[in-house]
């Protein structure tokens, strides 16, 4: 078996790895690059081959590790006969947000649905999905064996979530006799080599501090799709007495995980509020029976102001105008908790444009989805891998120091899996 990755080698997003044996192929995850200026055609990897049929070239599908659009996002141009692999609760988020997001989103073909720990047959390759800890729900590393060789592709994961306990299994009881081991390196070059992130634990607990200090509405600016995150914003809002208030959209994605222990609609402390663009859409697409499925404690915009010091807002930048209109915004607070870089680089100038008008201050409070270094060496030495191959990093250059037998590898170039290139 040999390997090659199309992209990631030296970068963080844009991941797509390709596996062969004896003419049949797979490949790993198929990721729009971070800078891609738009999701077109030319951002696909210099020298990857993508038939117009599955069965040609000998690619028998495409696997993805997890619901990030720099891992997934580049399903856009590949041909629908092709299947694709992913988490099944994975697949259904995806489903559940295409509507309300703009343009046609990338969606999968249909394909194989991961169970941890159960292996599946394609071609001459088994495949054994391995569910992690990541800030994407129902995330997975992917074991791949063929001709008796093993290589381990990590994807994103970490060890401070709410699913901590995955990264410690597989710590304890680690696949055995990796040749190659394929890992992620996202937090290499951002913490020193004995610092960790903040768990989701630490969130909760900073989260209660700034509810309990906020008079008014709290808003929390994060991904729907960050299910730890939301489970972190409701549980502090449990502790402090207050609703947790989450649109249409939220809702949606809560319910495809189906997951009866996560926050729902129907919950008595969670409120569905709809935002007016919402609303537009929900009567131009007859989206009736959707809204009356998650309707049970709806709250209405004349209800904001005098409800405020009481709910916190699963805030996103359309609810900014609703927000204004009913007046609710008095000894509000903004929590900002999603990757500081989309602040930095403008995409929410309109926020911030919108915070000063209104006096509100701004609170970053996040944690990242990704391994710190302490934990990546002690997944290396838990695994004992053949070689270690840096991927989604900008910092290959730091693994020989802090792993062993490390193996780098350019865009483009293949290399065996068993044995040294």
């Amino acid at each position: 078996m040999r390997a090659c990755i199309h992209r990631g080698s030296q970068q963080i997003g844009g991941s797509c790895v390709e596996v062969e044996h004896e003419g049949s192929r797979l490949l790993l995850d198929l990721g729009l690059p971070l800078d891609a200026p738009a999701n077109t055609p030319a951002a696909l990897p210099a020298g990857l081959a993508l038939p117009g049929d599955c069965g040609e070239s000998g690619l028998l599908g495409i696997l993805i590790s997890h619901p990030h659009l720099d891992h997934y996002g580049l399903l856009a141009h590949v041909p629908p006969a092709i299947p694709v692999g992913m988490g099944a609760a994975a697949r259904r988020i995806l489903q559940a947000a295409a509507p309300f997001l703009p343009g046609q989103p990338p969606l999968p073909a249909p394909g194989w649905d991961y169970q941890s720990g159960q292996a599946l047959h394609i071609g001459p390759f088994t495949v054994t999905p391995y569910l992690v800890d990541h800030s994407a729900y129902d995330a997975y590393a992917l074991l791949i064996e063929a001709g008796g060789e093993r290589l381990l592709y990590s994807g994103d994961f970490r060890a401070h979530g709410r699913k901590a306990q995955l990264f410690e299994r597989m710590v304890d009881r680690p696949p055995r006799h990796i040749d190659a081991l394929l890992l992620e390196g996202s937090s290499l070059g951002r913490l020193t080599d004995d610092a960790q992130f903040p768990s989701e634990s630490d969130i909760e607990a900073q989260l209660v501090t700034e509810f309990k200090a906020t008079p008014g509405m709290a808003l929390v600016h994060t991904s729907a799709q960050n299910i730890d995150r939301v489970v972190s914003v409701f549980r502090a809002c449990r502790r402090t007495q207050r609703r947790l208030v989450i649109d249409l959209y939220a809702a949606a994605i809560l319910q495809a995980t189906a997951n009866p222990r996560l926050p729902q609609s129907h919950w008595q402390d969670v409120a569905l509020f709809v935002p007016h663009s919402q609303r537009v859409k929900i009567k131009k697409e007859g989206w009736f029976e959707q809204l009356q499925a998650h309707a049970a404690h709806r709250i209405y915009p004349e209800q904001l102001a005098g409800l405020a010091g009481e709910l916190t807002l699963l805030f996103r930048p359309l609810h900014q105008r609703d927000l204004a209109d009913a007046g609710c915004l008095a000894g509000a607070r903004y929590i900002y908790s999603q990757w500081e870089g989309y602040w930095e680089q403008g995409s929410y100038d309109d926020v911030r444009e919108w915070l000063d008008q209104h006096g509100i201050a701004r609170v970053p409070l996040h944690t990242s989805g990704h391994a710190s270094p302490v934990d990546l060496r002690r997944f290396v030495q838990a695994l004992a891998p053949g070689k270690v191959v840096p991927i989604h990093s900008f910092r290959a250059d730091r693994y020989p120091e802090l792993f062993p037998r490390v193996e780098p590898h350019a865009d483009g170039q293949w290399w065996p899996v068993k044995g040294a290139a």
